[in-house]
């Protein structure tokens, strides 16, 4: 596993029960385990993900202060 995938997985044993299904589905889908085929992306989030990894790897994260904010808006 790769250490960002760890990171995320991590971060989502701390969402409600229903949110983590949420994010297991999207993954599942993604992965294509729901339909027997692989999402292709868009060379728009080609790019975006390129971009993500790209600050993960300079260390650029989201601050505590950003991070709670988005936390507190889904929130049950």
């Amino acid at each position: 596993m790769t250490k960002l995938l760890d990171i995320a997985i991590e971060a989502a044993k701390d969402l409600p029960a229903e949110m983590q299904d949420e994010v297991a589905g999207i993954l599942l889908s993604f992965m294509g385990a729901d339909k027997g085929e692989v999402y292709q992306l868009t060379p728009e989030e080609e790019a975006s993900f390129a971009k993500s990894l790209d600050q993960a790897a300079k260390g650029e994260f989201a601050s505590e202060e950003e991070v709670q904010a988005v936390l507190s808006k889904y929130r049950l």
